[in-house]
Formats: C-alpha cells, sequence, structure tokens
C-alpha cells in the first residue's frame, strides 16, 4: 500500500511517508494459503450441498434439508470471503488513504451474519417443525451414503484448511488461541465452518440413524435442532473475533516486542516515549511512536535517525507499513510512557 504523495516541493522527497511493499515471500505465504483453504472449501461445499439437497429429496430428512442449507450457506460464504480478498487489493484513495485492508475483516463478519442466519437460524426452525410433525425418513441408505461422502468430502476441506493454518501458527500455539489471536481471517473462518460442518454431519447422521432404529421420525428433528444451535455458536464465536479486528486490533505481542527492540537498538535513541500500533489490514500495521532522540543532533542528524529507525522497523516486522515517528522528550508523568527495558 502507498500513500498519496504530498504536494511539490523542495521539502517533499523528506517530507514523504516512506511506504515499501511488503516481502514478496511474506505477502504470498498468507495470500495462497488463504486462497488454497477457500478453495477447498468452496468445491466440497459445492458437491456436498447438491449431494445433500439430492438425498432430501429422496428421504425428505429434516436433518438433510438443514445441512443442504448448511452446506449452500457455506458456498456462499466461500465466494464472500474471495469479494473480500479481492476488494482488499484496492489502491489507497484520498478517502481512504489507508487501503482497504479491512475489506477482508468486513466480509469475514457477513459469513458469521450468513452462517447464523441462514444456518442456524434456519436448522432450527426446520428442526422444530419436524418435532412437531415429524415425518418417517426414507431410504436410510441414500441417507447414509450421501452423509459418509460428505463427511469424506469435509474432511478433506479441513486437512487442508488445517495444513494452511499451520504455515502461519506458532508453533506450540493452540488452535483456540491462534482462531483468537489471528490477524488473517480467511483461515479461521474456514477452520470453524469445517469444524462446524464435520460436526453437523454426524449429528444428522446420528438423528437419521437414530429415527431408523427407535422408529422415532423426532429423533431426526433432534439432529436439526442440534446442528441449528452448533451453527449460531460458531457464528457467534466468528462475529466476536470479526468485530474486534474492524474496530481495530494492536499488533501481536511478538510483534509489538520486535517493534521496540527495533527502536530502543536504532543509534541516537535515547528512549521510547510512546508507542501504538493497530492492524490496518491483515498484513500491514500501522505503527505511531514518539521517540528521544539524542539532543546533540542537529536537523538534517536527526531526520537520518529517524529514517534508520523506520528501517530498523521494517527489518524488524515486515508488516509495519505504515510509521509515523514523532521526535520528543521524555516527561516523567507521560500517561502513555512505556517502560524501560529492564521493567518489562
Amino acid at each position: 500500500m502507498r500513500l498519496p504523495a504530498p504536494p511539490p516541493g523542495r521539502d517533499a522527497e523528506r517530507q514523504a511517508p516512506r511506504v515499501p511493499d511488503l516481502p514478496i515471500a511474506y505477502s504470498r505465504l498468507v495470500t495462497d494459503g488463504s486462497r488454497k483453504a477457500i478453495f477447498a472449501a468452496f468445491f466440497a461445499n459445492l458437491g456436498i450441498a447438491i449431494s445433500k439437497f439430492i438425498g432430501f429429496l429422496i428421504t425428505g430428512s429434516a436433518s438433510l434439508l438443514a445441512e443442504t442449507i448448511h452446506s449452500a450457506a457455506d458456498t456462499g460464504n466461500q465466494l464472500l470471503l474471495f469479494l473480500g480478498g479481492q476488494r482488499a487489493r484496492k489502491s489507497a484513495t484520498p478517502e481512504h488513504p489507508f487501503g482497504y485492508g479491512r475489506e477482508r475483516y468486513f466480509w469475514s463478519f457477513a459469513v458469521a451474519l450468513v452462517l447464523f442466519s441462514l444456518g442456524g437460524v434456519f436448522a432450527l426452525y426446520e428442526g422444530i417443525q419436524k418435532f412437531r410433525d415429524p415425518h418417517e425418513v426414507e431410504s436410510l441408505g441414500v441417507a447414509i451414503t450421501i452423509l459418509v461422502v460428505a463427511i469424506a468430502l469435509e474432511s478433506f476441506s479441513l486437512r487442508t484448511a488445517v495444513r494452511e493454518s499451520n504455515h502461519v501458527r506458532q508453533p506450540g500455539t493452540s488452535w483456540w488461541r491462534f482462531i483468537r489471536g489471528t490477524k488473517q481471517p480467511e483461515l479461521p473462518v474456514v477452520l470453524l465452518e469445517d469444524i462446524g460442518a464435520l460436526t453437523g454431519l454426524f449429528l444428522a447422521l446420528g438423528g437419521v440413524l437414530m429415527a431408523h432404529f427407535t422408529e422415532d421420525a423426532r429423533w431426526d428433528a433432534v439432529g436439526s435442532i442440534s446442528i441449528g444451535v452448533l451453527l449460531i455458536v460458531i457464528a457467534v464465536v466468528l462475529a466476536v473475533e470479526m468485530k474486534s479486528l474492524l474496530i481495530g486490533e494492536s499488533a501481536t505481542s511478538d510483534a509489538r516486542d520486535a517493534i521496540v527492540r527495533a527502536i530502543e537498538s536504532s543509534a541516537d535513541v535515547d528512549r521510547l516515549i510512546h508507542l501504538r500500533t493497530e492492524h490496518i489490514g491483515p498484513d500491514e500495521i500501522l505503527v505511531g511512536a514518539k521517540i528521544e532522540y539524542a539532543s546533540t543532533l542537529s536537523a538534517d542528524q536527526l531526520v537520518a535517525a529517524i529514517n534508520t529507525t523506520e528501517d530498523a522497523i521494517r527489518a524488524a516486522e515486515p508488516a509495519a507499513t505504515v510509521i509515523y515517528l514523532e521526535p520528543d522528550l521524555h516527561r516523567p508523568d507521560h500517561p502513555d510512557l512505556v517502560p524501560p527495558p529492564d521493567a518489562r
């Protein structure tokens, strides 16, 4: 991302913020991993939705109908994630000077809403209706075959999402912590969708089998209700996480520590006074800092020292694409004072 150029003038070169592109390997790693996971989920869910709908037409199973709507919603969700990825690539404009990186967060939030409404609420409604007015499940073999095939396809999609997530998940980080802490919205969305879909398939299979062996069709409705509750829980988790990212989250503790070390190790820096970081996109961090530089520096030397500090920050944290550094004097009563290294 590049910010608009400053007005022309003899100091334009000095005033222009230096915002280099992300290193190719870093950007490609994240983008390709998310794209592979989304592609796998899209084709798996599309095939599953078609097969489930055919199974519903043959068997009349409420669980299969709930799973059909669930898979159709998931298929649409992958398209929303693709849309977010494409729109996030738009160049910065005067109205949006930091670019459109947050588009990926917005469309991931939209996925949570779709999962809640089309997936969870519909499954609940259908399950309750069938519980009140149960219908016997027909063609048990067809229903089981379709569900087993769907489980195989969904397992493949989940395996792809896990493999691609492992490329960016820190060693030793639990999956729950990864979902809660990652700034890449597509991977946790696909992971939770696939986990929910796979769990829902087993619930549907259990409901169909119980309805057959107990000769009580309400078990099929119970399967649909269970699927609805599961999807609503997943949708709420996703909505909460995406809302936090939309509002604006700071860089991870590791990234922030790397930025602090880079600043404090730069030549001519006496003290880091104040630091703020915020993700303006999954792969872009805004860094703002007040720094006390050596008082003996001339104006030109101070500019050179600031540029050196910026270079050190970008070398330590490649995602730091927008950096604003302000020279200042240390005040002990400053509310945002960064503690000295021995106190951290």
